[in-house]
């Protein structure tokens, strides 16, 4: 029977005609902080990830019902054609595919093209932009490295110069040549900061440090018609985005929806509507009054979600669904290693780090910060990716009697009797924590003073909003701060890259910089995705773990709840959001 309804389902899809958008629907959601801001090459942060990956699309993204995942093309008419040497490879971007509207193209359809593309990767290099993604296309092209220094010289990055590593062959394929194979370059290629950007657009709108963030235009699924800083943003749907179907493959549970929306074209929803609501308290409540369609779910709240492994009867009896696994992603605490208290790589400053590290319950905190709802980080690597190492010991463990020794043995003691500890050269020692004011950091904010309070280490607070913070630690003036960082590709290459040096002021906030480890950084890169690296991988960590720059933190569970009338949801374990495959069903939704 149900392979009887399967092949009605698709003969009655087969003879209706692509359905369009419904601009009559919306999908509500909720971010817990800010977005800093839409420029593609100039951000890196999760939530304005999600908002770019809707306005400016991606060349290819994971085939959404398919797993193991791959990836399938979007805004790209192929996956790259990759010559046998992993040396030449073809771009090519699909045919019609146009710009939203915007007064800077004069009442005229702009379409991207190959010249586009080359523009917006010469962006992320440009060293006045200070790209947090130019560690994924740094040294990786012919010509690229020498056009930098060109520009650091300068004082100006020249666009208009041609480079043997990227050209257009013709008006929609680029030609990249590498210096080197890249085997994780597909990964990172189907990322927003890798889509074509419009160069009238940039030069019309640009900053002082030649940065878009308030004007996006982008040829992605919507455009902005709404923010609100800190409190909403709203996405509509782009009239010039016309590419792109329903995905027709997935696993055999999810056959009757791809029956269902066979030939839909993208997006099928209209309108995308954000609301910023920092805490997670009232994030639950407006989804259980029907406010928000979806809600990945504190781990503060989660107790009163889900219980015994099972929903509680007043979600499940309203038909709410629940997804729960570990994320692709680590949430960590860094010490700045330019810093001159904390940072540095002696055995005194080393050790004053492993103390704090090994002053931190853990346990404790993922029992009452993270209500049970992470494991503890014993390597830089989530679970979830290639180059994990499963069993590892954790050199970091709590152990405050070990942590004191430490210090003593290398000279942190009370030099002026006020009952602190001082450093090695008698001057007062006082470190700085920055955090957010969400009622989660306060939490951890409680914890760390206590930990450096059983080392007789005085602890400061700078609290400050997330965007802000984020300037100062892209800045590199920030002492010691918590991070999470998410990949949205399968292998652990984004995560050991964090400690690379030359992306420090990009994603190495902690300026970590050791010989070794950017050597076998760079020589993972020459090497196929497979033991060979991860191997050097696990080196790495040893490195990093060694000089104590992290205190590794958590590999956090995501809980996700969804509300009866949201169709089309599947979690997927490297991204969050798919909003122009979602659907509602409005018979279902209560009326608001």
């Amino acid at each position: 029977m149900k392979r009887i309804l399967f092949l009605c389902l698709t003969a009655l899809a087969l003879s209706l005609p692509a359905l369009a958008t419904d601009m009559n629907k919306t999908v509500r959601v909720a971010f817990q902080v800010d977005v800093t801001g839409f420029d593609p090459s100039a951000v890196s942060d999760l939530y304005s990830g999600h908002i770019n990956n809707a306005i400016f699309g991606n060349l290819w993204e994971q085939d959404y019902y398919v797993r193991p995942v791959r990836y399938r093309p979007f805004l790209a008419e192929s996956m790259p054609e990759i010559s046998n040497d992993g040396l030449t490879w073809l771009v090519r971007l699909r045919k019609g595919l146009y710009y939203s509207d915007d007064p800077v193209f004069k009442g005229k359809k702009r379409e991207a093209t190959a010249e586009d593309l080359i523009y917006s990767w010469k962006r992320m290099l440009d060293p006045k932009i200070i790209s947090p993604k130019a560690w994924e296309i740094n040294g990786k092209f012919i010509g690229t490295d020498a056009l930098v220094e060109e520009a650091k010289a300068s004082g100006k990055f020249d666009y208009d110069k041609p480079i043997e590593g990227l050209k257009a062959i013709d008006r929609y394929t680029v030609q990249m040549k590498l210096v080197k194979p890249a085997y994780t370059l597909v990964d990172l290629m189907q990322q927003y900061n890798w889509v074509p950007m419009a160069r009238e657009v940039v030069e019309a709108y640009r900053d002082v440090q030649g940065r878009v963030q308030g004007n996006p235009v982008g040829v992605g699924p919507y455009v902005i018609k709404q923010w609100s800083k800190g409190s909403k943003i709203v996405l509509t749907r782009n009239p010039n985005f016309n590419i792109g179907t329903f995905p027709t493959e997935g696993e055999a549970a999810d056959a009757e929806t791809l029956a269902k929306y066979k030939g839909q074209s993208l997006p099928i929803v209209g309108n995308i509507e954000v609301s910023i609501i920092e805490e997670a308290n009232p994030r639950l409540l407006s989804f259980k009054s029907g406010l928000l369609d979806y809600e990945f779910v504190g781990q503060d709240l989660i107790g009163n979600v889900v219980q015994n492994g099972k929903l509680v009867a007043e979600y499940a009896d309203k038909g709410v669904r629940h997804q729960r696994a570990i994320e692709s992603a680590i949430a960590y605490d860094y010490f700045n290693m330019l810093d001159p208290v904390v940072g540095g790589y002696t055995p005194d400053r080393i050790a004053l780090r492993r103390a704090i590290i090994m002053s931190y319950p853990t346990e404790q905190s993922l029992k009452t910060v993270w209500r049970n709802q992470a494991v503890a980080a014993n390597q830089i690597i989530p679970p979830t990716q290639t180059g994990h190492a499963p069993n590892r010991p954790n050199l970091g463990a709590y152990d405050v009697q070990l942590a004191n020794a430490l210090l003593d043995h290398y000279g942190y003691k009370d030099a002026n009797g006020d009952g602190w500890r001082d450093t090695p050269d008698g001057k007062p020692l006082v470190i700085t924590r920055s955090s957010t004011p969400r009622a989660i950091d306060r939490e951890q904010d409680e914890l760390w003073k206590k930990a450096f309070d059983s080392l007789k280490i005085k602890l400061e607070f700078n609290n400050q909003k997330w965007p802000d913070l984020i300037k100062q630690a892209r800045a590199k003036q920030l002492q010691f701060w918590n991070l999470g960082w998410i990949s949205d590709g399968t292998d652990g290459d984004s995560f050991v890259g964090l400690l690379y040096s030359k992306n420090s002021g990009q994603s190495n906030f902690a300026n970590f910089n050791v010989k070794l480890y950017d050597e076998l950084y760079e020589k993972a890169q020459t090497l196929p995705l497979g033991p060979q690296r991860w191997a050097l991988y696990r080196t790495m960590n040893e490195i990093a773990t060694v000089n104590s720059a992290w205190y590794p933190g958590v590999f956090r569970y995501q809980n996700v709840l969804t509300q009866p009338w949201l169709l089309n949801y599947k979690r997927n374990p490297y991204r969050q959001h798919f909003w122009h495959l979602m659907d509602i069903d409005e018979t279902k939704r209560p009326k608001l």
